[in-house]
């Protein structure tokens, strides 16, 4: 999945960025490399979805996908 990242710079410093395909997915960073491991782990984090034990019929199928 491919997906583009705004990046800012900080007025104290260092950088921002903010991830428009996913609403309030935002991260910062004190250089672009720190910036882009941080917004790598803030995508994950606004993507996943913990299931707790679903309560389902037997029609019903859990799936998980990659993307």
């Amino acid at each position: 999945m491919k997906l583009k990242v705004l990046v800012h710079r900080a007025d104290e410093g260092g950088f921002w960025a903010e991830v428009p395909a996913v609403p309030g997915c935002m991260s910062q960073g004190e250089t672009i490399e720190d910036l882009l491991e941080n917004v790598r782990e803030a995508i994950e984090g606004c993507l996943s979805v913990e299931i707790a034990e679903a309560v389902h019929d037997l029609t019903e199928q859990v799936m998980e996908i990659t993307i």
